[in-house]
């Protein structure tokens, strides 16, 4: 289930943090010591971005609510928005990130009434990649660098 970012997601969302840590540093750069020290004021920052329309941040909250994930958009201007999703690691695998993905998708067409999202994968990432390719990202051919590794865009029309 997809839910919007809120003020009482934040101890699950920090137990998610924690515990795919070391997961999520293994494909994408790791958030820092910071990150998790100010943490309670980190989330209340989100929360005002997304509150001035600047973001929408959505979690993916399994059945115990426990977070599996995250999918949020970002930079929003313009009619678009950049895509990024990271999902737990027990929860991998399970075609969880390309549902998410896709709900998310149709709310930055329906609610949030964006015509275009953006996203970013390392090469490396195939996973990443997967999920974009098959929620309808197409590739840009621009190449990036993403945390010195080579990367990606993307590109998907919603209207």
């Amino acid at each position: 289930m997809i839910e919007r970012l809120r003020p009482d997601h934040a101890p699950a969302l920090l137990t998610f943090e924690l515990e795919n840590r070391a997961y999520f540093a293994a494909s994408i750069p790791d958030r820092g010591d910071g990150y998790f020290a100010l943490f309670a004021e980190r989330h209340q920052a989100l929360l005002d971005e997304q509150d001035a329309g600047l973001c929408h941040f959505h979690l993916i909250i399994g059945d115990g609510r426990e977070v599996l994930g995250r999918v949020n958009l970002v930079d929003v201007a313009d009619g678009s928005a950049e895509l990024g999703f990271r999902i737990a690691e027990k929860a991998a695998g399970k075609g969880l990130a390309t549902a998410a993905v896709r709900e998310v998708s149709t709310l930055a067409a329906t609610t949030y009434g964006l015509t275009s999202l953006r996203a970013r994968a390392a090469v490396d990432n195939t996973g990443s990649r997967k999920v974009l390719t098959r929620t309808g990202f197409v590739p840009t051919g621009e190449k990036i660098t993403l945390d010195d590794k080579p990367g990606l865009s993307y590109l998907l029309k919603l209207a």
